[in-house]
């Protein structure tokens, strides 16, 4: 493992609660694996996030700089609706 540095947090009191679980029942070996462990799970979400973004905003930009006339709003709205109706019927 590289260099480590160490620092203090504050948490509430469920979060050290669930921190202490991982580690007692063995899910974990120490409170800072479990810490390292969350914060190599929220740095990859904010990664993915921030591409997400990106994306969005490249398509944004794609579709305000396009010729074509989009969908109706109406009919885009009809459409979702559908879809939506469509998987709420099969999830029963």
């Amino acid at each position: 493992m590289p260099a480590v540095e160490r620092i203090s947090i504050a948490l509430p009191p469920e979060m050290v609660a669930n921190i202490r679980k991982a580690v007692e029942t063995g899910e974990y070996a120490s409170n800072s694996e479990v810490v390292r462990d969350a914060l190599h799970e929220w740095t990859l979400m904010r990664d993915l996030r921030q591409q997400s973004l990106g994306e969005l905003r490249t398509l944004w930009r794609q579709a305000l700089e396009g010729k074509t006339p989009g969908a109706p709003v109406d009919e885009m709205l009809d459409r979702l609706e559908h879809k939506y109706q469509a998987l709420a019927d099969a999830a029963r």
